[in-house]
């Protein structure tokens, strides 16, 4: 179903005039930190000091996010965001439901042996129901297999479900989908899978090559139930704008890095979409008002670095709206 929706305050403090152009992230400042003494032991630490930032969808959603600094007890990972997602179609069965969602590992980047450890430790310690990845998973087909023997490791309820991105597309296609049937992973390629618990069940829908829109300019959600809550998973933000992605309730994106290099965080001078800063990062919504959320992923992509656009692991609570 569409979420007739208005944003609220995504890029509050901004004139009105500049608040499509930029997105505040200041994440990286918060964790610059005293540096320890000579002798000095440094303790590791999970410091949540973001405050909760309210979104109102209306008309049947409602979001709330928070953000959790975990880079001090988490190599390669600088961040979780949590979204608290209330929704009229979810069902009563998938209260409390939880989605990990990661993209763009970009294997070996800046996310190298020991920070593709942690990573799959992190998402192991968040407990989710489902995992749930966007493509990009490789610098190298020498990178496939062990990320994905990592990636593996992650065991959940309802198991792993991912897309492909255009660096998986352009080289190694046939080495990941070896890997994935492998290792009993779910691969959406225009493909539409059904999520059940306690009787009830949501719908993960998959678009396969978002760039080719000759081939794939048909949205998977086109012939879906207003009814059901779905989750259609993209590699690219531009693909919900690019062609009608109607009965879908959230679209979850990565491929832009947050742009990778940002001027703290408020403006991205490279980012990899048509549509410049309107989707560089977090809670976006499209042209019919459905709610995304986008990623910064976690590797990088031409120079391994970045700046003002921490690297983050996405989680999403699902929750019924009752009133």
């Amino acid at each position: 179903m569409q979420a007739d929706s208005t944003q609220l305050g995504d890029t509050i403090g901004l004139p009105a005039r500049l608040s499509p152009m930029f997105t505040f992230d200041q994440s990286d400042l918060r964790n610059v930190r005293r540096q320890p003494a000579k002798g000095e032991v440094k303790k590791q630490q999970i410091k949540k000091t973001a405050p909760v930032q309210k979104v109102i969808v209306q008309r049947g959603t409602r979001i709330t996010s928070k953000t959790t600094h975990v880079g001090s007890a988490y190599k390669g990972v600088s961040r979780i965001k949590t979204y608290d997602f209330t929704h009229r179609d979810v069902p009563a069965a998938f209260e409390g439901f939880r989605i990990a969602f990661v993209s763009d590992l970009h294997y070996k980047s800046l996310l190298k042996e020991e920070g593709l450890k942690d990573l799959v430790r992190l998402l192991i310690d968040q407990k989710a129901d489902v995992l749930l990845i966007g493509g990009d998973f490789h610098e190298g087909c020498q990178y496939v297999p062990p990320v994905m023997a990592a990636l593996a490791q992650v065991k959940t309820p309802l198991g792993t479900y991912a897309v492909l991105g255009n660096n998986d597309y352009e080289a190694c296609y046939d080495d990941i989908v070896r890997e994935m049937r492998h290792y009993g992973m779910h691969l959406l390629e225009h493909k539409v899978d059904t999520l059940r618990r306690g009787g009830e069940r949501i719908l993960v829908a998959g678009v396969r090559n978002p760039f080719d829109l000759g081939k794939n300019g048909t949205s998977p959600t086109l012939g879906l139930s207003p009814d059901d809550f779905v989750i259609l998973l993209t590699h690219t933000p531009d693909y919900a704008e690019d062609v009608p992605v109607t009965n879908s309730d959230l679209i979850l994106a990565g491929h832009t890095h947050g742009g990778q290099v940002t001027l703290f965080g408020l403006y991205a001078p490279i980012v990899p979409s048509h549509y410049g800063q309107r989707f560089l990062s977090g809670l976006k919504y499209n042209s019919k008002n459905i709610p995304m959320i986008v990623t910064n992923g976690i590797g990088t992509s031409q120079k391994a670095i970045r700046m003002f656009a921490p690297a983050e692991v996405v989680m999403i609570v699902l929750h019924r709206l009752t009133d």
